[in-house]
Formats: C-alpha cells, sequence, structure tokens
C-alpha cells in the first residue's frame, strides 16, 4: 500500500471530500454522486463533489488545491490520471477508485466497485435466456438455434468495459464454437464492438450499418449483447426503423445494464429483454464506509486482494454482487427495494 493511504492529521469529521464523477448527462452517474455526497455529510463531512463529460484531471487538481482529505474517483480515462495522483500522494491524500480502475499508478489506496466479470455473465446469460438457449435458473432451454446476434462493447479508455466484455464473451464461446451463436458481420473483437465514451447516438449508428450490411436479406438478427442501457436503447432505435417490433418481426433479444428508467420502461413494455442492476445505494454505502475508516486512520474492509492490478499495483477491493433484471422481477428487485417507485416507471 502506498505511503498515503493515512491521511494527515485532523482528516476526520468536517474534513473535505473530493468526488469526482463522469459526466451528468448519465442518470447513472448522477445517482452515484448524489448517494455518495448525502452519505459521507451525514457523517460530518464536507464533500466537493464535480462531474466531467471529457477527463476529470482539472476537477482532482482543484481538490487538491482547495484542501480535500482524501478522494473518491470514477475515472473517465483510466490511465490518465497518474500525474493527479501523484500529487494527491505527495499531500497524503489517500485515493479510492469508485466503480472504475485507475491504471498505471501505484497512489490507488482501494477499489469499490461491483463484480464486473460477473456483470458480463449475466448480459451473455440473459442473452441466452432471451433466445431459449438458457432457462433462468441456469439449466439449459429447449431452443436449438442458430441465432444470428451482434456484439457490443464499451468504451475502450474504461477498464470495466473490457471486463464486461471478457465475462460476456467467455460465455458466449461455446455457443459460437457450436455454431448455435452466429455473428454475421463478423465483428466480434473489442476494439471493434466498443463504443467510445458509452455514446448511444453512435451505438445506434453502428447498429443501423450493421442491419444495413448484413440484414436487408435472409435470417434477421435475433439478439444483440449491449452492455449498457444508453446503448440498448440507441440499439432499439435503429431497430424500430428498420421494421422491427411489429408482429411480424418481433424485437431481437437486447441485453443491457443499469435499470436506468428508459430501460427498464422498455423492458416492462416487451422491447429491451433484460438489464444488470447495480444498486449504487450499496455501492455508496461501501465506499462511504472505506472513506470514513480512512479519515479516522483505519483500515477499510475489503474481499478481494488478488484480482485488480493496476499495471502497477495489485488495488485492494470491495465487490458487490449485481443482479438480472427480467419483466418478471422488476417489482421485486426495484420498486419493492426502493430503488424506483412504481410512478417513475409507468
Amino acid at each position: 500500500m502506498s505511503r498515503k493511504a493515512s491521511p494527515d492529521a485532523g482528516a476526520g469529521k468536517g474534513a473535505l471530500v473530493g468526488v469526482t464523477m463522469p459526466g451528468n448527462s448519465s442518470e447513472r452517474w448522477i445517482h452515484d454522486g448524489e448517494n455518495v455526497k448525502s452519505s459521507l455529510e451525514k457523517l460530518g463531512y464536507k464533500v466537493d463533489l464535480q462531474y466531467s463529460e471529457n477527463d476529470n484531471a482539472t476537477q482532482i487538481e482543484n481538490q487538491i488545491t482547495k484542501g480535500a482529505k482524501l478522494l473518491i474517483v470514477t475515472a473517465i480515462d483510466g490511465a490518465a490520471l497518474t500525474t493527479q495522483l501523484q500529487r494527491a500522494a505527495d499531500k497524503h491524500i489517500p485515493v479510492i477508485a469508485y466503480d472504475r480502475l485507475i491504471h498505471k499508478s501505484p497512489n490507488v489506496d482501494y477499489y469499490a466497485t461491483f463484480d464486473n466479470y460477473k456483470v458480463g455473465v449475466m448480459q451473455a446469460t440473459s442473452l441466452l435466456v432471451g433466445l431459449g438457449l438458457k432457462k433462468e435458473d441456469g439449466s439449459d432451454g429447449t431452443a436449438k438455434g442458430p441465432f444470428s446476434i451482434e456484439i457490443f462493447a464499451g468504451s475502450p479508455d474504461d477498464d470495466n468495459a473490457t471486463v464486461f466484455y471478457n465475462g460476456a464473451m467467455d460465455t458466449l464461446k461455446p455457443y459460437l464454437t457450436k455454431g448455435t451463436l452466429v455473428v454475421k458481420s463478423g465483428q466480434t473483437d473489442f476494439m471493434t464492438a466498443a463504443i467510445r465514451r458509452w455514446d448511444p447516438a453512435t451505438a445506434q449508428n453502428r447498429m443501423e450499418d450493421l442491419i444495413t450490411q448484413n440484414y436487408t436479406r435472409g435470417p434477421k438478427v435475433q439478439g444483440v449483447l449491449s452492455p449498457y442501457d444508453g446503448l440498448s436503447i440507441g440499439i432499439l432505435s435503429a431497430l424500430k426503423s428498420a421494421g422491427y417490433g411489429t408482429a411480424g418481426r418481433p424485437y431481437p433479444v437486447v441485453t443491457g445494464q443499469d435499470a436506468e428508467v428508459a430501460s427498464v420502461k422498455s423492458i416492462i413494455k416487451g422491447e429491451q429483454f433484460a438489464t444488470i442492476h447495480k444498486d449504487t445505494r450499496r455501492l455508496a454505502a461501501v465506499t462511504v464506509r472505506m472513506a470514513d475508516t480512512l479519515l479516522k486512520g483505519g483500515k477499510p474492509e475489503v474481499n478481494n486482494t488478488t484480482d485488480y492490478n493496476n499495471g502497477v499495483k495489485v488495488v485492494p477491493a470491495h465487490l458487490l454482487n449485481p443482479v438480472v433484471i427480467y419483466k418478471n422481477n422488476y417489482q421485486k428487485d426495484l420498486i419493492d427495494t426502493g430503488f424506483y417507485t412504481a410512478a417513475e416507471l409507468q
């Protein structure tokens, strides 16, 4: 662990905590930022919460200058903060990476996240469930295939995107090898499937191109592996424009992640098939406990000390488990838990 993991004296109650999140155009990050901020404030800390669409280096620099005693960072570019984190280390400011691992720096003390490999496995499994190749209980389904699918991946500058992709592709590989699943475009490698900065419009354009180039004749696309709800909505828009979503041409099985309102409504309507729910309240709670422990001179609880190597060090992590949301369980897992109200999903 780097020498700065214990903050300077006087960093307890009332200390300033810098929190930086990706842009506030995403429903997900707004919720995360608000949850972390309110939880820290309830413990008596001051919070500087910042969002950025492009990079958060400037925000981190400013928080250090303002006298932050601890930084919670969701990196936009996971390998672009080396200078800022060294400055934090020089001032004995601990750093917690929030949901995205920060790379190429020894000055990352802890990592709080969900089991993102499992997220990818769940996304791929929900695709298999939708196609009838698997049942929700994990047993084999009765469908035989072959099924035509296409694959999307997240932003190449986000470490999680590769982890999601690896989990999904490891799950789909046996079906691709047997020919039960066929990617008609041939575009299965990460960089070809990746959507920079998770941009929905880029995903919509790529789906439109895939349909035009591969599905104007013969079999229709029957499944789309999408790693994020924002991309899923763009993908569904492209499919709708191509005539999908009608009685004679139903929507393919489309996956997702983050249980955003628009996608949950889409699932309820029978459009998007599934999403992966990561309860940001739980992630905020774990992160705030880490921060509070560090600011009081303690050692935070972790449950993984082997798997998250950022290229310089293995970062101790606390992992949470995600949940698959289908039409048949959104009430139990989203409304009954208080994550959403019924009115929000109408």
